[in-house]
């Protein structure tokens, strides 16, 4: 698994190399190196223009254009003051050495000079603003950003594109579009999340010494990025001896008169994602509507408020009977939330089942607690897994936060830890869903890659659910593996979405077609798990990152 460390955390790695006798000025050239390598990695490359900023980022950026033009690379700095007025210490020595090795500068250009540059450049290395960036650009950055992203020139980051912040994934004015991002030591959340899915391009990183893995784990990564291969350890192929009751069963109740499709793409999404036998609990008015779309799918009619159009409280006892006789439950999608289905969630977290909750279901949760589930450890603290499936306004509900829901990675991931940390038990996961979803347990955030743009769809959220309650209801792991299972769910969600994609073209992908393709996702994941490409430094992000709806 690769490691994402928050930005102060990358810092306190920094001053524990130093400790050990790697000196900043050595990182400074490693950093720079490797962007060089980079470049030359790149191929067809025969100019390149670096443009530096004021600090250490700007120092990495005067190493690289060293580099590249001891290397045969006609190579022109971009620099906002004169090598000698820079101010950081580290930069002003490493831009004497390049300025001493030949390396043309440019001073603070007009922008018609500085597109001249640009345009006539195969490659543009960003090395303005680093990961202390944040809040809005200023001149000249400002201008610069503009004119590489119209330059056409391939793009390289230093670290992290100037204008996006390496935490929260934000940037607030705008910034560079990378097509590459050389990030130093590890992974940074705001690279994976909003903006940053767009901004970086692919991401490689860089570790820059030997001791860097045993220094990030002392430090403690916010999150973990699983590769592949690690999804092996919760993949259990079914036996030739199984039949639909041992590959597990998943009971859906879900549902209303205005809602009727969000039961229908949870159920076949269960089904789909290999679950042997599927039963969906539905209120009695909404059933004709459903039946006709779910053939293989038993439907069982409750009882309902009709003036409501959804389960009445006496559901509730029924719901909990046909729960007790199956593998996994998923409860919430198109349900609504009233006294009624507030009743049925509260029967079943009684019931000693796998339980999945996701959209209504979190939204009556919501209801038991108080808008305050962090208060309510007892109400969630259950022998089987528990698996909350909120998306960033679910869980400011669920916090108490319903105006000022998380805003980035980070928040989320403070969020759901508040949640599972007041639990305290190796039974709860909450699934944030945003740009990048975050599965996390008590002892570990993992960050599955994130699916593309066309999971931004009305029905995606159902889906995702039915997928897991599958999971669950085929397999459920100790407790420390659970988020490992949901992130599985996450990436068969996300790679089903783009090969639905690639059959219906990235605009015109629905939920159902998302579906279809859910069995498929899963047999390429497998390969993908058993038969891993080579040892990688790159995490590939080119694809546009989409919210699971």
């Amino acid at each position: 698994m690769q490691p994402v460390l928050n930005v102060e955390d990358v810092r306190s790695v920094e001053r524990a190399f130093v400790k050990e006798g790697v000196s900043l000025s050595e990182l400074m050239h490693r950093a720079g190196g490797a962007c060089a390598q980079e470049i030359e990695r790149m191929g067809d490359v025969e100019s390149v223009v670096v443009l530096v900023g004021f600090g250490n980022n700007g120092g990495d950026g005067w190493v690289a254009a060293e580099d590249l033009h001891n290397a045969g690379i006609a190579v022109t700095v971009v620099s906002p003051v004169p090598p000698e007025s820079l101010r950081s210490d580290l930069a002003l020595v490493v831009a004497k050495s390049a300025v001493n090795a030949g390396v043309p500068v440019v001073v603070a250009p007009p922008r018609e000079k500085l597109e001249d540059l640009l345009y006539a450049a195969d490659v543009a290395l960003d090395a303005m603003l680093g990961t202390g960036f944040h809040g809005e650009l200023r001149a000249p950055f400002d201008i610069w950003i503009d004119t590489v992203n119209a330059s056409g020139a391939r793009v390289v980051a230093v670290d992290v594109p100037s204008g996006l912040s390496a935490q929260t994934g934000h940037a607030i004015s705008g910034g560079v579009y990378a097509d590459v991002t050389v990030t130093m030591i590890a992974l940074k959340p705001g690279l994976l999340a909003d903006e940053g899915r767009d901004m970086c391009g692919s991401i490689v990183i860089a570790p820059l010494a030997e001791q860097t893995d045993r220094l990030v784990a002392d430090e403690g990564p916010v999150a973990l990025r699983p590769d592949p291969s690690d999804y092996l350890d919760v993949m259990v192929p079914p036996s030739s001896a199984v039949d639909k009751y041992t590959r597990g069963s998943v009971l859906v109740v879900a549902g209303s008169a205005r809602y009727p499709g969000a039961a229908i793409m949870a159920a076949r999404a269960a089904a789909r994602a290999g679950a042997g036998y599927v039963t969906l609990a539905v209120p009695a008015c909404a059933a004709p509507a459903i039946q006709s779309h779910v053939i293989e799918i038993p439907v069982v009619p409750l009882t309902c408020d009709e003036a409501e159009g959804t389960f009445s409280a006496d559901a509730a006892p029924v719901i909990a009977k046909l729960a007790k006789r199956t593998s996994a439950v998923v409860v919430g999608p198109g349900m609504r939330a009233n006294a009624s289905t507030v009743s049925i969630c509260s029967t079943l977290l009684e019931c000693n089942v796998p339980l999945v909750m996701d959209a209504d279901a979190l939204n009556c949760l919501a209801r038991l607690t108080s808008n305050r589930l962090d208060n309510f450890p007892e109400l969630i603290r259950r022998e089987a897994p528990l698996v909350l499936t909120p998306h960033r306004r679910e869980l400011g509900r669920l916090m108490g936060l319903p105006d000022t829901p998380p805003d980035s990675l980070t928040s989320a991931l403070e969020a759901s830890r508040r949640i599972v940390w007041a639990d305290g038990g190796s039974e709860l996961v909450i699934v944030a869903k945003g740009t990048a979803t975050a599965c996390v347990g008590v002892e570990t955030a993992l960050l599955p890659k994130p699916g593309p743009a066309s999971l931004a769809t009305a029905g995606s959220g159902d889906v995702l659910s039915g997928i897991i309650g599958a999971l669950l209801a085929h397999h459920v792991p100790d407790g420390e593996l659970l988020p490992l299972l949901c992130a599985l769910g996450c990436e068969i969600h996300g790679t089903a979405a783009s090969i639905a994609a690639d059959r219906h073209g990235s605009m015109g992908v629905m939920a159902t077609d998302i579906i279809e393709c859910v069995g498929l996702a899963a047999d390429a994941l497998e390969r993908r798990a058993a038969y891993p490409p080579e040892p990688f430094s790159a995490v590939d992000e080119n694809e546009v990152g989409g919210q699971n709806a």
